[in-house]
Order: C-alpha cells, then sequence, then structure tokens
C-alpha cells in the first residue's frame, strides 16, 4: 500500500508517526509471541487429547461388550457405572479437542500469520517514513 508520506513536510511529524509506529510495532511482537506460546500450547494439548481419547473410545467399546454378557447383579451394575463414567470422559474429551484441537490450532496459526503480516507492513511504513524524513 502507498502511504501519503510525501505529504509530511515536518520533521517534527515524522518523529510523531515513528514514534507512534515503534509503540504499534513492540505491540504486535508482544502479540506475535502471546500466540506462538498458545500454539504451542495448542500442538501439545490436541496431540495429548486425541491419545487419551482413544484410549476412552476403546475402553468403552470393551465394556459395552462385556457388560451384555455379564449376568444381573452388582458386577453388571459396576460396570454400568464405570461405562456411564468413560462417556462423561469422553464427552470432556470431545469438548476440549473443539476448545483445543486441530481446529483451534489452526486458528492460531492464521492469528499469528496475520500478526506477521502487520509487523511487515509497519516495518515497510517505517522504512518509508525514515527515508522521507531524511530528505527533509
Amino acid at each position: 500500500m502507498g502511504y501519503s508520506i510525501k505529504r509530511i513536510t515536518q520533521v517534527a511529524d515524522c518523529d510523531v508517526l515513528l514514534t507512534w509506529a515503534a509503540r504499534e510495532k513492540a505491540d504486535l511482537d508482544f502479540e506475535l509471541m502471546s500466540e506462538d506460546r498458545l500454539t504451542d500450547k495448542f500442538e501439545t494439548t490436541s496431540v495429548e487429547v486425541e491419545a487419551i481419547l482413544q484410549g476412552v473410545l476403546a475402553e468403552l467399546l470393551a465394556l459395552r461388550v462385556a457388560v451384555v454378557m455379564l449376568p444381573e447383579g452388582k458386577g453388571k451394575r459396576e460396570m454400568s457405572v464405570r461405562i456411564k463414567k468413560l462417556e462423561h470422559k469422553q464427552f470432556l474429551l470431545e469438548n476440549r479437542k473443539l476448545t483445543y484441537g486441530l481446529l483451534a490450532l489452526l486458528q492460531k496459526e492464521l492469528d499469528i500469520q496475520r500478526i506477521e503480516n502487520e509487523i511487515k507492513e509497519v516495518d515497510t511504513f517505517v522504512a518509508e517514513l525514515t527515508a522521507h524524513k531524511a530528505t527533509l
């Protein structure tokens, strides 16, 4: 994008804009660092959640097969309770997967790309403004 930098006629105006741009860049750098850390956390968490979920699903499958073979009684009731607890755990893990899973990771990666593009644009602005300031 072309900026209207050539319309600036005072060095003081350039200094004000350079100070503003430096603050913008510092804010963007901090935001980028925060997003990078969150993305690292999302990558780790998404793998962990998926592994745990697969274990829960396998255990549920085995228990559901076993519970139908048991005679009525205490053992069958206890296994049914265990199945209900695992179904609840499955529900929680699937919700966590939505929050920290692959979809959330991709959203964070998009956020990082957006911030990196903004930083490049601020750098371009500063370079053009600095070059113009040198001509004043």
